[in-house]
């Protein structure tokens, strides 16, 4: 089974490019959707993020994600810290999925794959882009938050231009249709493995 990685930048559209995928029969996990469930149901790392980060982090036992993604952008130590308690978890969870899956190509949806290394353990990993401001658009829309609180977002993850130095696979989602840039990437992954 070939496992593939799909990454981007907030509000790059990695989520639309996921979407298209399953529509096309390929199973697809979503690893922040992961993360958040294992925040909220995964005793050990419930036991280790109230210890790091505080009692705050859950009300009335529910998950704070907003206050986390706070203390996160604010605290860039802090944040190395939580992703080495949370991503061995998804990344667990990921294979675990891949196994159960009945393809033979599946794809691993991630905003950091590239940051962390992971994109290494894919035959693949494609790289969503688009324009800053429409990322900020985007963002704004779908999660209510400032151009400031994006911008600051954006700053702290890696560029497009670095991103791209570590794989040939580039969906530009500015408008262009999406359909033709995924199946002509997929080929060339299919022919190059």
């Amino acid at each position: 089974m070939i496992h593939i990685g799909l990454t981007g930048g907030i509000g790059a559209g990695k989520t639309s490019i996921a979407k298209v995928l399953e529509h096309m029969g390929y199973p697809v996990f979503y690893s922040d959707s992961e993360a958040k469930k294992l925040y909220q149901t995964h005793a050990g790392l419930k036991e280790k993020m109230r210890a790091l980060i505080g009692e705050n982090v859950y009300e009335n036992g529910v998950f704070q994600t907003a206050y986390l993604a706070q203390r996160l952008f604010a605290e860039p130590d802090l944040k190395n810290q939580v992703s080495g308690f949370v991503h061995p978890l998804v990344r667990e969870a990921f294979q675990q999925w891949a196994s159960q899956q009945p393809t033979s190509m599946v794809f691993n949806e991630a905003a950091i794959l590239f940051e962390t290394g992971t994109y290494q353990q894919f035959a693949a990993t494609i790289l969503v882009v688009a324009p800053e401001e429409l990322r900020i658009q985007r963002v704004v829309k779908r999660d209510f938050l400032t151009p400031k609180e994006i911008r600051d977002r954006i700053a702290q993850q890696w560029t497009d231009d670095q991103k791209k130095v570590l794989t040939p696979y580039v969906i530009e989602n500015d408008g262009r249709p999406l359909l033709y840039q995924i199946e002509e990437i997929l080929d060339r992954i299919q022919n190059s493995l």
